[in-house]
This record gives C-alpha cells, sequence and structure tokens, in this order.
C-alpha cells in the first residue's frame, strides 16, 4: 500500500474513535446492510506475462473481459464488537473478538488478509461471502472475492480508495500476505470490469486501458464462444511455482513462450477491434500453444482430448482458462456449430456455462434491514 493511502487509512483511524463520530456512523450504520459484488473474468491473451519477474524486466501486457459471474458480500454491523465470516460456498463460520486473533490456518484466509491489510480496528459486524464458480476454476475467483471485500470495507469505513488502490490492495492480500503464488491480471480486470487490455511494468505498475468494441462485434463474439466446465478444479499454485523458478534461471523456452505470448495478446487485440473473429479465433488458438511450452502439466491427456474433439465439431480456436492443469475450457466456434461442439464436449462429462459479458466491475451498495435498496 502507498504511504498516501496508509496515511488516509491510518488518520481515518484515529478520527473515528472520537466519541462523535461513533455516535454518528452507530446512527447511520446500525440498520444497514453493505453489499457488493466483483465480476470474473475470461483471459484471452497474455497469461504469464502478467507474472512477476517477467514484466518487470520485459513489460507484460493481459486481453480479457469480465462476465456475469460475480463474487459476492454482504456486511452487517453489530454492536458486540466481534466479526463473524461466513461462507456459504464451503460452508465456513469464523468468529473473531480481535483482529490479534488473527491466523492463517487455510480457512477463510482471504478474508482474514483483508482485515489485516487494513488494520481494521473499528466496530463489530457480520460477512457473508459467496461466489458463481469456485477458486481453481481459472475465472479469478478468489481475486474477484478479494476485490468485493476490499470495496465493502471502502465503502463502510468511507475510504478514500480508487479503483486502482483497491486492485493494488487485492494484489498485495493475495500475493505478499498470503504469498499465493501468481500474476497481477485478475485483481485489476474483476476491479475495472468490462473488455481491457491491460499492461503491466516495472515496480508492479499497471495501465487498464479500457476497449471500446462495437455491440456488433461484441455479439459476434459472444454467440460463437464457450465456456466449458471440465468438472475439475486445480491448485495453480505448483505450476506457476515451477513456471517463476524457470524464469529466474533464465530458461530460454519460458523466455521465449513468454515473449511470444505478449506478441499474440496485442495481435489478438487488433483483430477483436476490427471484428476480424475467425482470425481472432485461430490467434487463440495460437496461444494455447505458446502457454503449453512453459509446463508439461499445464494441459494433460484428458483436457488435450476435450480440445481435439471441438476442433473437429466445428471449434476455429481455444485455450484452458487459469493457469493449468484444470478449470474451464474458452472455445470460439465456428458460426452455426457451437451447438455440435457442446454435443461433443459433453460426451467427456463436461458442462458448459451459459454466460454474457459484463460492463461493470466491482460495485457495492446499501440496503436498510427491510430488503429495500437505498443507495448505490
Amino acid at each position: 500500500m502507498n504511504l498516501y493511502i496508509h496515511s488516509q487509512i491510518f488518520n481515518f483511524l484515529i478520527i473515528s474513535n472520537t466519541a462523535s463520530l461513533k455516535e454518528s456512523t452507530i446512527r447511520c450504520l446500525s440498520n444497514m446492510i453493505i453489499r457488493g459484488k466483483a465480476p470474473l473474468r475470461i483471459s484471452f491473451a497474455g497469461g504469464g506475462t502478467d507474472v512477476p519477474p517477467y514484466p518487470e524486466e520485459y513489460g507484460g501486457c493481459v486481453l480479457s473481459c469480465t462476465i456475469n459471474k460475480h463474487a459476492f458480500a454482504s456486511l452487517t454491523p453489530r454492536k458486540d464488537g466481534k466479526i463473524s465470516i461466513n461462507s456459504l460456498d464451503f460452508n465456513l463460520k469464523k468468529v473473531l473478538r480481535t483482529i490479534a486473533e488473527i491466523k492463517y490456518d487455510g480457512e477463510l484466509d482471504l478474508p482474514k488478509a483483508v482485515l489485516k491489510i487494513l488494520e481494521y480496528k473499528s466496530k463489530g459486524f457480520d460477512q457473508i461471502i459467496s461466489c458463481d464458480c469456485p477458486p481453481g476454476s481459472g475465472l479469478g475467483s478468489s481475486s474477484a472475492i478479494v476485490v468485493t471485500l476490499i470495496a465493502l470495507m471502502k465503502k463502510y469505513l468511507n475510504l478514500p480508495l480508487s479503483n486502482y488502490d483497491v486492485a493494488k490492495l487485492a494484489v498485495r492480500v493475495e500475493r505478499e500476505e498470503l504469498l499465493i503464488k501468481g500474476g497481477l491480471q485478475d485483481q485489476y480486470a474483476c476491479t475495472f470490469g468490462g473488455f481491457n487490455f491491460i499492461e503491466f511494468g516495472k515496480n508492479n505498475d499497471v495501465l487498464v486501458n479500457p476497449l471500446r468494441i462495437a455491440p456488433e462485434i461484441e455479439n459476434e463474439l459472444l454467440s460463437r464462444l464457450l465456456l466449458v466446465d471440465t468438472g475439475k478444479t486445480r491448485f495453480s499454485g505448483n505450476i506457476l511455482s515451477r513456471h517463476i523458478k524457470a524464469y529466474e534461471e533464465r530458461n530460454e523456452e519460458i523466455v521465449k513462450a513468454l515473449n511470444l505470448a505478449k506478441k499474440n495478446a496485442i495481435k489478438m487485440k487488433d483483430k477483436l477491434l476490427k471484428g476480424e473473429i475467425d482470425t481472432f479465433g485461430e490467434l487463440l488458438e495460437q496461444g494455447w500453444k505458446y502457454k503449453k511450452l512453459r509446463d508439461d502439466t499445464i494441459s494433460n491427456k484428458q483436457i488435450d482430448k476435450i480440445y481435439n474433439e471441438s476442433k473437429k465439431a466445428g471449434t476455429i480456436g481455444g485455450k484452458l482458462l487459469g493457469a493449468g492443469g484444470g478449470g474451464h475450457i474458452l472455445l470460439l466456434c465456428e458460426y452455426g456449430k457451437k451447438h455440435e461442439v457442446e454435443k461433443r464436449v459433453k460426451k467427456f462429462g463436461c458442462k458448459t456455462i451459459p454466460f454474457s459479458f459484463d460492463s461493470n466491475g466491482v460495485q457495492t451498495w446499501k440496503i436498510d434491514n427491510a430488503h429495500k435498496r437505498v443507495e448505490i
């Protein structure tokens, strides 16, 4: 967290200890519920070039968009000072009396880390968390959860955080506090939303470039994309650890594959803006080949078989989303062949996931206890 943000949060927490503001806060929030959501993302190209230390030396870039699958969270203030965290997806609940009780034990570590990073010392609350897709799906679920939780605290504490600040804090929670291996793209994609070309440079500098995709191009793309759930979630940390180690050892194949992935992302961005969807699909497949050059375990026989069979039914190009090993496969089909491709992949026990694009990033709102929405 930069010094400005840290000082603002610290100053706010000092001020919030005064009796007058405490009374005002209680009056305003005691019967209010704050809710939030952040979209999951699809990464088309450039994944891996956002994983340090590559972007600090060469600069990375990722082409992605967000979809109408979300992480959700809710915060209800309580008067006894306790913090209750409830994950609906994992059927886990933790109650903390103080932040000093926080220990990372593999259970609800993401919300714990958000509280610790923000040095939270204010009133207690009940927090409920859920997500449309589980972590390990390759859709940025974990980052979407963290982004949503930070946005909730921003709303609750009235913190002066921009979208860039929220995303940077999310990176800090996952990569620095919890030491989860990974890149920088998910936090920014989930925070900003929409179609973006995201650039990564030295000192974790990130620039989010929103893309103005013509409606007819967006509709054509959506009508031909198929999102396939392989039914297997994966832990990407081992793959990324090997990837990072190989890069740090200056493995020529890794560096070459990442350089090719970066060039491919730039080409795909240009083809998407021009509406050249067939070529976009062909480059999607090229990017998948570059990705598999980085590690033998990114794909496996089952994933390769699913992909190759989909090609016979009308897939132009596709890729496995996320770091690899499982999760979701994205396929771009010839027009009129999407149903045939869907039938083919279902023979392998896969499910297809209906989706649409979501142009909104993270959002928060307040409701009263009667569940009437009153403020966005």
